[in-house]
């Protein structure tokens, strides 16, 4: 499969989603009302849908899970040790903390979908049900921990259990256990919302480029930059070695690694007194960076894993 075809199209769509909303069209109104659209309805049909059916017993998504767990614990934890070293105030961090650890679940998806069809979207969809929950719940009792203001516990629970992508991977997850099989009516119904989801999904993040907030980086952004673009996937890597991925999985993994973080992070920021201004310069240089270090990383990362695999696998 060729990556840069594969990812040709989707960078495409992000850049004509900046290219509207600096032409103003359809208007200004528009961007935030469709983000909302997505994030409430058409994103989580997509993830119900796809996890209803996904097949768990199979050992590459098993292994998947776990080398997800261990892909955001292990970068978790390497952020804290950093936030030791640089001691970042605390609005501050909370946006380098977000930016190094979340992803943007259009982009992932998309990306997955090009690279596997058929095949991807369920991986990513099963690695996506494992990390929108656990990201975050850290997220949260990252700002809990480290703001000024601290968000009271009851606002730290909603904020988790309110949360759309979570419900909707919740209701897919039960169904696919319990076996409950949705009508073809309603099942149709969410396919057609999900075929909406990403192409949407993909304009919006293009149409939420700042790039004024770019010039002369600083510490923060630059260490949320090279984290999330470069030793997340790294770490990505070492955690499907340890459990020993197939490719295919790895390839999802590395995708999820590598993606810049979710635009969710900003709205995070804003309703709990993070630093909005930073984590939206995060946003927007990671997306633009994504664009070259994503195809590199998929392509490095798959000459490298199995040299790795022999070292560090079963």
């Amino acid at each position: 499969m060729n990556i840069i075809a594969t990812l040709g199209p989707i960078f495409l769509l992000l850049i004509i989603g900046w290219g509207l909303k600096r032409a103003r069209f359809p208007g200004d109104a528009f961007w935030p009302l469709v983000e909302r659209l997505i994030y409430f309805i058409c994103f989580p049909a997509l993830l119900v849908v796809r996890l209803a059916d996904a097949r768990f017993e199979g050992e590459a998504a098993l292994n998947l899970v776990w080398s997800v767990v261990i892909l955001v614990f292990m970068a978790a934890a390497l952020l804290l040790l950093l936030q030791r070293f640089w001691r970042f105030k605390g609005a501050v961090f909370t946006s380098v903390f977000q930016g190094g650890i979340r992803f943007n679940s259009y982009v992932a998806l998309a990306v997955a979908a090009g690279l596997l069809p058929g095949q991807g979207v369920v991986l990513a969809a099963i690695a996506a049900s494992v990390m929108i929950p656990i990201l975050n719940l850290m997220c949260v009792l990252v700002f809990a921990t480290y703001q000024d203001n601290k968000p009271s516990p009851k606002r730290v629970l909603l904020n988790v259990v309110q949360n759309p992508l979570i419900l909707s991977c919740v209701l897919g997850l039960v169904l696919n256990l319990g076996g409950v099989s949705l009508t073809p009516m309603l099942t149709q119904v969410l396919e057609l919302l999900a075929q909406i989801a990403l192409p949407l999904g993909l304009l919006a993040v293009g149409a939420a480029l700042q790039l004024k907030g770019l010039g002369g980086a600083k510490a923060p952004l630059l260490l949320a930059f090279i984290f999330r673009l470069f030793l997340m996937p790294t770490i990505a890597l070492v955690a499907g070695a340890l459990v020993g991925l197939p490719e295919s999985a790895l390839q999802v993994l590395l995708v999820f690694a590598g993606v810049p973080a979710a635009s969710s992070a900003y709205i995070l920021a804003r309703q709990l007194g993070g630093d909005a201004p930073l984590m939206a310069a995060i946003l927007s240089a990671q997306t633009l960076g994504a664009m070259v270090s994503l195809p590199l990383v998929l392509a490095i990362g798959l000459q490298v894993y199995p040299s790795l695999l022999l070292v560090l696998g079963n």
